[in-house]
Order: structure tokens, then C-alpha cells, then sequence
């Protein structure tokens, strides 16, 4: 287990570094930053002076081997459109963002499964089929079509819901949050459900397969030869065994939801850190984008290191596997 650990880890630090190369060499040619901080009446001078004071006037290497050693101790530099800490920007958003994200998983998962496992038990049902018909949608429909009807349904005609915004939120030491408010909660439900339903939608059908598959297998068809409960063949062994598959993809999906949350935030003016990539690509603010594509590499890596491991503890044949390699006879 731990060389597992070791060389995932190891892997890791070489998935960031390249992310970080080839992030940092792409923004170079998204635009000119002096040129948007300083406006087009500025003078040759006066670009020049930024530019020397920014260090845009030195080499690239020289400049990714600076952003390089600042950011292994968690300095991102200076943001060229706020004139802030990139690292305090990050902070202040990440909040918004992790809990629009965990909400939405949340629900795609507390739905997506009950919702595949009925769809497998009734396939021949109408209700299975107009579930599977409906979830079509999900897939379908871009994310941004989907939060424009739900707020002129739920915003516009109707008034329940508010259409922007994160609401009223509490401070919780370093940590902004809305889930301890109702205003903060009536924010979230509309973005929470534009970002879940592609994954709702994913996991359901990824569920039903599975499903119908191991009700295939003759382990089940063995344990109904023994005689044992409908409820205890579906939930004790199919569904278990179900599971096992669906926990990889749905810890990608949630890297998937963090990392592409930037158009729900963008249709709902959600202020996390979507929102504040897309206001960086705008201004050419290089030490933002950087970063934010820095943090989801890490985000990922994390999720993924932590899917694996969780697999490895489920799936038993994996244990085994590898106890037979470590052990050869």
C-alpha cells in the first residue's frame, strides 16, 4: 500500500508540473496585461515602466521558474487586474465554488443511484422508460440552456427562487458559508441543479448498466438458487457489486463538477472561482489563470489518488492481486 502511495505521489508531481508548464506557456499569448491595466491612451513609457516592474520584460523561463518557486509555497503572485494576492482571491472564492460543487454531487449521487437501480428492477415499466427518456435532457442540453430555462421558469415566471447570486452567507472563521442561511440555500438550488444534471443524468444510466449486467452473472443466479429474498439479491449482492465501478467514475465526475462549474457560475453570476477565471481571461490576468488551472490539476489528482485507494479497499480481487505479485509462489 504505501509504495501504491509513493509512486501515485510521484505521478502527481509530475501531472502539476507539466499542467503548470503548459498553462503558464499558453497565457502568454491570451493578450497583452499591461495593455489592459493600463488602457490604450498610455503612453510607450509608462508600458515599459509596468512591464519592467511586472517582469514581463525578462525571459520565459526565467518567468516560469519564478512563478514556479513561488507557487510551491503557495504564492501565486500579484493579480494584474485587482492588484491582490492571487492566493487571498482563491481563498475568498474557493468557498462558493467547493459548495456549489459538493451540493451538486450530492444530489446527482442521492438521485442518479436510487433513480438506476429502479430503472434496472423495472425496466420493462412506463415509468423506467420515461425516466430514461427524460434523462436525455441531461445529456443533451448544453449547461448554460439548462440554467437559462430554469431561471425564467423558476425566477422569471414563477418568482420562487433568486437568479444570481450566492445570498447571505456566515462567516465561519476563515470560511464564507451559505449553507446556514435560507437565503443562502434558495441561492443554491438553482445552480446546484444546472451543474448536477449531466452527472445525474451519467450516473443513472452508468448504474442501470452495471445493474442489469451482474444480475446477469451466476453468483446471482446462485443466490436466487438458494432461495434468498428479492431485497437481499438487489441490495446485498447486485447493488454491491455495482457500486464498485460507479465509485471511480463518479470521483472524476466530481473533479469534472469543480473544474467546469465556471459556466453555471458565469449564468448565475455565482461568485467562485469560475467566475473569477472567465473575469481573468478577459483581463489578461496571467498569475490568475495559471493558478486556477494549477488548483484543479490539484483537485484532481487528489480525487483521483483518493478514488483509487477507495477502490483498492472495496474491490477485494484487488487486494489479492496484489498480494499474489508481492508474493509470488
Amino acid at each position: 500500500m504505501l509504495a501504491f502511495i509513493v509512486r501515485r505521489l510521484l505521478q502527481a508531481i509530475v501531472v502539476l508540473l507539466a499542467v503548470a508548464f503548459i498553462a503558464f506557456a499558453l497565457f502568454q499569448y491570451v493578450g497583452d496585461p499591461v495593455l489592459a491595466m493600463l488602457g490604450q491612451d498610455a503612453t510607450p513609457q509608462q508600458r515599459a515602466e509596468l512591464r519592467s516592474e511586472l517582469g514581463l520584460d525578462q525571459p520565459f523561463y526565467v518567468q516560469f521558474g519564478r512563478f514556479l518557486g513561488n507557487a510551491t509555497g503557495g504564492d501565486f503572485g500579484l493579480s494584474y487586474r485587482q492588484g491582490r494576492k492571487v492566493a487571498t482571491l482563491i481563498q475568498e472564492r474557493l468557498p462558493a465554488t467547493l459548495e456549489l460543487s459538493l451540493a451538486a454531487a450530492a444530489l446527482a449521487l442521492a438521485l442518479g443511484i436510487p433513480l438506476g437501480v429502479y430503472t434496472a428492477l423495472r425496466r420493462r415499466g412506463f415509468f423506467a422508460h420515461l425516466l430514461l427518456a427524460i434523462s436525455l435532457i441531461g445529456v443533451s442540453l448544453p449547461t448554460f440552456v439548462i440554467g437559462i430555462l430554469l431561471i425564467l421558469v423558476f425566477a422569471v415566471l414563477l418568482g420562487w427562487l433568486p437568479s444570481y447570486g450566492r445570498g447571505e452567507t456566515v462567516a465561519l472563521g476563515g470560511w464564507n458559508s451559505g449553507l446556514l442561511t435560507w437565503d443562502g440555500w434558495q441561492h443554491l438550488l438553482l445552480p446546484a441543479i444546472t451543474l448536477c444534471l449531466f452527472q445525474l443524468t451519467l450516473i443513472m444510466r452508468l448504474v442501470r448498466a452495471e445493474m442489469l449486467e451482474v444480475l446477469r452473472t451466476d453468483y446471482i443466479k446462485f443466490a436466487r438458487a438458494r432461495g434468498l429474498a428479492d431485497r437481499s439479491v438487489y441490495f446485498g449482492h447486485a447493488l454491491r457489486n455495482t457500486l464498485v465501478p460507479v465509485i471511480t467514475i463518479t470521483g472524476l465526475q466530481l473533479g469534472s463538477i469543480i473544474a467546469f462549474a465556471i459556466v453555471t457560475e458565469t449564468v448565475f453570476q455565482w461568485p467562485g472561482m469560475g467566475l473569477l477565471f472567465i473575469q481573468a481571461v478577459q483581463a489578461a490576468d496571467i498569475p490568475v489563470m495559471a493558478a486556477y488551472l494549477c488548483l484543479i490539476a490539484l483537485i484532481f489528482v487528489i480525487i483521483n489518488l483518493f478514488v483509487d485507494l477507495l477502490y483498492f479497499a472495496v474491490d477485494p480481487r484487488l487486494r489479492i492481486e496484489r498480494s499474489a505479485t508481492a508474493h509470488p509462489s
